[in-house]
């Protein structure tokens, strides 16, 4: 069975706290997974102020359908973060 990961970085200027940059990612995360059935976690720069790599991650019995729900994931993210969406990688395991 296909896994997908899409992995995000982001770069939270505005943030001034880990409170701060944790209330960012919060709300990112909670909108993506109620749109969206996929699991959601920071994978590096917990103790940065205003950089964070996220980690997006589904699976499907179908690799086309994969790949088009985390498109639509990185759609959904890019539309919510704009210009702190600094990159991203999309993998197929």
């Amino acid at each position: 069975m296909p896994i997908g990961l899409l992995t995000l970085e982001i770069h939270i200027p505005d943030a001034r706290s880990l409170k701060d940059k944790r209330q960012v990612l919060r709300s990112l995360k909670e909108r993506l997974r109620g749109r969206f059935n996929i699991a959601i976690a920071e994978l590096d720069h917990q103790d940065t102020w205003q950089r964070a790599q996220i980690g997006i991650v589904s699976l499907s019995n179908d690799p086309t359908h994969l790949e088009q729900s985390l498109r639509a994931v990185f759609d959904e993210a890019e539309q919510l973060l704009g210009r702190e969406l600094v990159g991203h990688d999309l993998e197929m395991l």
